[in-house]
C-alpha cells in the first residue's frame, strides 16, 4: 500500500468500515510510515474534537423535504418512506462537519505558515547581523570580558542584558557590540571557539516572535538556534557545526 491510499482510507480505517484485507495492508504501512501515522493521528484527534464539540442540529424542514423527495416513492407516506428524510440530518451534520473541518484546517495552516515566516526572519536577521560584524562594521564594540561587556552597554540599549556566561576555555568571550536587529537595538556578545566566531543577539522579545523553546536550523551554510527567556530573545549563530553550537547554547542558558 502506498501513502497515497494509505491516506485516503485512513478515516475508514478509524471508523472500522475496512474490509480486514484491506484493515491489515493499512497497519502494516502505518507500521513502517512514521509520515503516514502522524496523518492518522491527526484524523483521529479531529474526529475526537468534532464528535465532542459539534452542535447537533435537526435539519430545515424545508431541506428534509427537497432531500426526501429526490428519493423513489409511490407516493404513500409508507414508514419506509417517512425513514428516507432521515439523511437529511445526515446531510446537515456532514456539511457542519465540513464547514468546522474547513477552518480549523484553514486557521491551522495559516497558523503553521505565518509562524514559519516570522521565525525564518529572525533566523535570517540574526545571519546578517552576524556577517555584518564579522566584517567589522557594528554600531558600537567592545572588547573584554563580561565585566568589561555589561557596563559598557549602560546607556546604549534600553534593557538590561541577561547574559551570565563570562566564557570559558572552550568558548572564550572576545568582547561586545550594539547592532541593530530588526526594529530595535541588540546587545552582543561574541564567544570564540578556536577560530570560530559565534555571536549572541540579545533583545527585548517583544513583538517579536522568539519560541519560547530552544529552536535550531541552518541558514546558507550556519547553525542558528533561537530561544527566549523571561522577556528576553535570544539568538545566536555560528559557522560551528550545530553539535557545538548547542554546546555554546547550554552553557549560556544555564547560567
Amino acid at each position: 500500500m502506498d501513502c497515497r491510499t494509505a491516506r485516503e482510507l485512513n478515516l475508514s480505517g478509524l471508523r472500522g468500515r475496512l474490509a480486514p484485507e484491506s484493515a491489515a495492508e493499512l497497519r502494516e504501512h502505518l507500521a513502517s510510515c512514521a509520515a503516514c501515522r502522524e496523518h492518522a493521528q491527526a484524523e483521529r484527534v479531529l474526529s475526537e474534537v468534532l464528535e465532542a464539540h459539534l452542535p447537533q442540529h435537526a435539519a430545515p424542514l424545508a431541506l428534509e423535504r427537497r432531500l426526501a423527495s429526490s428519493w423513489p416513492t409511490d407516493g404513500r407516506a409508507t414508514p419506509a418512506a417517512r425513514r428516507s428524510w432521515r439523511p437529511a440530518h445526515v446531510a446537515a451534520r456532514a456539511m457542519a462537519a465540513a464547514a468546522a473541518l474547513a477552518v480549523i484546517i484553514g486557521g491551522t495552516t495559516a497558523y503553521v505558515v505565518q509562524q514559519h515566516a516570522q521565525l525564518r526572519q529572525l533566523e535570517t536577521e540574526t545571519l546578517n547581523d552576524h556577517l555584518r560584524i564579522l566584517g567589522g562594521a557594528p554600531l558600537a564594540q567592545v572588547a573584554g570580558g563580561l565585566h568589561e561587556v555589561k557596563p559598557w552597554f549602560g546607556g546604549k540599549l534600553d534593557f538590561a542584558p541577561d547574559v551570565r556566561f563570562a566564557g570559558s576555555d572552550e568558548f572564550p568571550l572576545h568582547g561586545g557590540a550594539v547592532e541593530p536587529f530588526l526594529d530595535r537595538k541588540a546587545a552582543v556578545f561574541v564567544y570564540g571557539r578556536r577560530l570560530h566566531k559565534a555571536s549572541l543577539f540579545v533583545v527585548d522579545a517583544d513583538g517579536l516572535d522568539f519560541p519560547t523553546s530552544l529552536r535550531t536550523g541552518t541558514v546558507r551554510g550556519f547553525s542558528v538556534a533561537l530561544w527566549s527567556d523571561g522577556g528576553q530573545g535570544y539568538a545566536l549563530v555560528s559557522d560551528l557545526n550545530l553539535s557545538e553550537l548547542l554546546e555554546l547554547q547550554a552553557e549560556i542558558a544555564s547560567r
